[in-house]
């Protein structure tokens, strides 16, 4: 099997990097970094959707996984154009090619297609409603690839963290350490969901369909178990690092909760991110573990390197 990975180096792409080797043969481009040892001129820039297109044609893969997006919420409410064509122009590019070579498309989405109404998770067939360009977008190149005929897997997720990188857990780590005070959003419930998870997860969905399951694909809610707010999740790695004798300043009586009306964002953000991932649990026979063990996880590894 030859599997073509795109976006190898976000946090999402680093995890498939490690999951999708068993698997066979892996490509992992993205618009940066130098290609395999035999091609290291090729590049996979999504601002280019045809060109894309045509590296993906060349290529041949037997499964494109795309981990590729534009992820900065904000920021994509003043370049739409830009956030179109890697969320959504070019991820629908890149399914036609897949429907012509007869591969399989696994591609990720997001709780932000959602309006985050109400308190209930949402299953796959819940009406969408995105509030941001982001969302709008990705929604559409969900709407593309579905679209296009092609084989797919696609794979909403929320809250995504991973121990490599830039994330929530460590900006409060850094923010308590300096601090006397903390005020952090309580209105806004989801699940932290690990890049590790969401890899994991896929190689064993690829390998589920390959061997034969067709019957599973279309689309998925993934996401870890559980719920909390981005308050309680702060206060829990706050707590948990304060227990393992890290240097947190901040009393715990200090962490303030605040709504979302109190601190505005050039993007609206769904209150209620809760997914309803029966579908993906059943269906592919899995068990999705409570987000407190990854995040417990992640934490173990970016405090001990430190």
């Amino acid at each position: 099997m030859h599997i073509l990975l795109l976006g190898k180096g976000g946090q999402v792409g680093w995890e498939l990097q490690r999951a999708l080797a068993p698997l066979g043969r892996v490509t992992a481009l993205d618009r940066k970094s130098p290609g395999p040892a035999e091609a290291p001129e090729l590049r996979a820039d999504f601002s280019q959707p045809e060109q894309v297109a045509a590296l993906v044609r060349a290529i041949r893969p037997d499964v494109i996984v795309n981990a590729a997006a534009h992820t900065a919420v904000d920021k994509a409410e003043s370049e739409p154009d830009l956030a179109r064509a890697l969320n959504a122009t070019t991820p629908g590019l890149i399914a036609q090619v897949a429907a012509e070579l007869g591969a399989l498309l696994v591609h990720y989405s997001t709780d932000y297609v959602f309006d985050g109404s109400g308190t209930a998770p949402r299953d796959e067939t819940a009406a969408t409603g995105p509030l941001s360009v982001y969302g709008r977008t990705k929604l559409e190149g969900e709407q593309a690839i579905q679209a296009s005929g092609c084989r797919h897997l696609i794979l909403r997720t929320s809250w995504v963290y991973a121990a490599r990188g830039g994330n929530f857990a460590k900006t409060m780590l850094r923010l308590a350490a300096e601090r006397d005070q903390l005020k952090v959003i309580n209105d806004q419930i989801g699940a932290p969901t690990g890049a590790d998870l969401l890899a994991d997860v896929t190689a064993h969905a690829i390998r589920t369909v390959a061997g034969g399951r067709h019957d599973l694909l279309g689309l998925y809610h993934l996401v870890a178990g559980g719920e909390t707010s981005w308050f309680d999740y702060a206060r829990f790695v706050i707590e948990w690092a304060r227990e393992r004798g890290q240097p947190i300043r901040v009393a715990p009586e200090a962490i303030e909760a605040l709504p979302t009306s109190g601190y505005p964002t050039p993007a609206q953000r769904p209150l209620n991110s809760r997914l309803d991932t029966r579908k993906l649990r059943e269906g592919f026979g899995l068990t999705l573990p409570p987000w407190q063990h990854g995040v417990e996880r992640m934490l173990t590894e970016i405090l001990g390197r430190e």
